[in-house]
């Protein structure tokens, strides 16, 4: 991870800058960037200063956060001028804007306001004997004088507990509302776009994991530990074609342990299905997205019920909240995860039962869809300066790009068959028993999977691409090869288009697969259902057919055509290299 340069700048600030820049701003902005979590919320507020040539843009970092991990890399995408917070000290500005308190803020050459980067003040430090973090003296009056000129809050009941807890920056306060909630509140008519760019097909539920960076979140091990066996067992016990899953991840997590550690630690979970989201620019479309979240003490919980999605409780984080913060309230009354039951059977009942928590929404803000006139108000009117003509905008949460699951753990496959209606469910875990005396089961591996001994005893082989992918030497040919290398494969099975599938048999010949309009399914699961259909000794008749699968609470109907093609005998189809590499085993 990139760190940010400790030499000073020229341009377009520095001695003799006015000899360099092409303009002369008349109003110098400094983001003051604690943390790659701060910096989400200036980010938002960013557009409220766009086509103002009046207005200089400059970036800085304190440089006292632990979580140093991420900013290099958020200035460079920032495309400002970043200055060495020394130099940011010694440089004079009109504004300085953070979202936090950490650093020597009191030392800043400038007028200076202060927002929350989550929902409110809400929070205690570790060892503080302050009541919340950034709403109490020892961060609002540090040396006994108050040195914000503005502290945003979100709601009245923040300017409550200020009043109460540090009455002597009460006239510092200005209610403005939350552009983090703003802009979610605007992209929730894209909620339907959020999933499918997840990779959620209709019917199935989207269940996301969320955790905070403190030790007693749900990442944390200091409480009860429960992800380690929560992730495997979300695997098992949700179905495949059932439920996606997603992880929101605090930043801290992702830029204290690393991102190359967090996709360590979640690696077969990943290869399991479960996404991981961009912990800067996506969260919350995946919130928005999101059925149910099973979270913690943390805000994005809190902004999660605040949408009326449920909400399920797994840490609760006892100590870490201020009992008078709203947050708190929602923590202790909302359904909380049972560790040791059945998963499935909780979120049934967790999504089915749920009713809206209408205080959640209450008091995240005061002003629902305002924060953008009321933010540019409060800093304009502190760099006096008379606010653009145009109105004040936030900028929409862009589209996630497509991120459909690729499990290439080895997914156990039960089939019913009843006429042309097959009921298929698949997971990463062999069922305990048969559903019942009708059905049966199948081995379906992903060719990508770690471990090969899997292929060995998969009844069906699957892989994904473009269908003339030249490497593979296109679908046909990789799967003959499939089928030679391993010889207890019945079906070897190439998804090249959401809804396509083209299936290569050992007995019957090739098949095409392809959702009709109103289905919308796994081609994979296609495969295991026609893999199913044929090995129960039912043929596809020389017009085709169509099969109804009945998975994630939906039936889907899926054509199936081909047959005709004489089945696979041998290598003679193999290129070369495949051949060459037989004759070398």
């Amino acid at each position: 991870m990139r760190t940010v340069d400790s030499s000073p700048i020229r341009v377009p600030v520095g001695p003799g800058a006015e000899r360099w820049t092409c303009r002369t701003p008349q109003h110098r902005i400094l983001l003051v960037v604690h943390n790659v979590t701060s910096a989400n919320r200036l980010m938002d507020i960013l557009p409220l200063f766009h086509d103002d040539f009046r207005i200089q843009l400059l970036a800085t970092s304190t440089e006292s956060s632990a979580f140093q991990g991420g900013i290099g890399e958020l200035f460079t995408a920032l495309g400002l001028p970043v200055l060495p917070w020394k130099q940011a000290l010694s440089t004079p500005v009109d504004l300085a804007i953070s979202a936090s308190f950490g650093g020597q803020l009191p030392s800043i050459n400038g007028k200076l306001s202060i927002l929350s980067h989550g929902v409110g003040y809400t929070k205690k430090l570790a060892g503080s004997r302050e009541p919340t973090f950034g709403l109490s003296p020892e961060w609002l009056l540090p040396n006994g004088e108050q040195f914000v000129d503005g502290l945003v809050l979100s709601h009245p009941e923040q300017l409550d507990r200020l009043r109460r807890v540090c009455p002597a920056t009460v006239d510092a306060a200005v209610l403005a509302g939350d552009p983090c909630f703003d802009r979610m509140l605007a992209a929730r008519r894209y909620r339907a776009r959020f999933r499918r760019a997840l990779g959620v097909r209709r019917g199935q539920r989207l269940v996301v994991i969320n955790s905070t960076w403190n030790p007693e979140g749900l990442f944390g091990d200091q409480q009860h530990d429960v992800l380690p066996s929560l992730l495997p067992r979300l695997a098992t016990e949700l179905p495949a074609d059932d439920y996606r899953v997603a992880a929101v991840l605090h930043p801290n997590i992702w830029f204290g342990h690393g991102p190359g550690q967090i996709r360590a630690w979640l690696d077969r979970a990943v290869r399991s299905g479960l996404a991981l989201i961009d912990p800067v620019h996506h969260w919350r479309q995946a919130i928005l997205a999101a059925d149910a979240v099973v979270g913690d003490f943390g805000a994005v919980s809190y902004y999660a019920s605040a949408l009326d999605i449920p909400v399920l409780i797994a840490a609760p984080g006892d100590g870490r909240l201020d009992p008078q913060a709203p947050l708190a309230t929602f923590v202790e009354q909302a359904p909380r995860l049972d560790p040791y039951a059945p998963l499935e059977a909780q979120l049934t009942q967790l999504i089915t039962g749920h009713r809206p928590q209408p205080d959640s929404a209450e008091f995240i803000t005061s002003a629902p869809g305002r924060s953008a006139p009321l933010l540019r108000r409060h800093f304009y009117s502190l760099l006096n300066l008379p606010e653009p003509p145009a109105p004040a905008l936030l900028e929409p949460l862009p589209l996630p790009p497509f991120d459909p699951p690729t499990r290439t753990v080895p997914l156990h496959v039960y089939t019913r068959i009843s006429g042309t209606d097959i009921v298929i469910t698949r997971s990463t875990a062999q069922p305990y028993s048969p559903y019942d005396a009708d059905g049966s089961t199948h081995l379906a591996v992903h060719e990508q999977t770690r471990d090969p001994s899997a292929l060995e005893l998969a009844d069906v082989i699957t892989r994904d691409g473009p269908a003339d992918d030249a490497r593979l030497g296109g679908a046909a040919a990789w799967a003959a090869e499939a089928l030679h290398l391993y010889p207890h494969c019945s079906a070897a099975a190439y998804v090249s288009e959401h809804d396509v599938c083209r299936v290569h048999t050992r007995k019957h010949g090739q098949f095409l697969l392809a959702s009709q309009p109103d289905a919308d399914v796994d081609p994979a699961a296609g495969a295991s259902a026609l893999h199913a259909w044929l090995a129960s000794g039912h043929s596809v008749p020389p017009d085709g057919l169509t099969l109804r699968l009945h998975t994630s609470g939906a039936v889907h109907a899926v054509d199936v055509t081909g047959g005709l093609a004489r089945p696979h005998s041998a290598a003679a189809d193999l290129p070369d290299s495949a051949s060459v590499g037989s004759r070398q085993e």
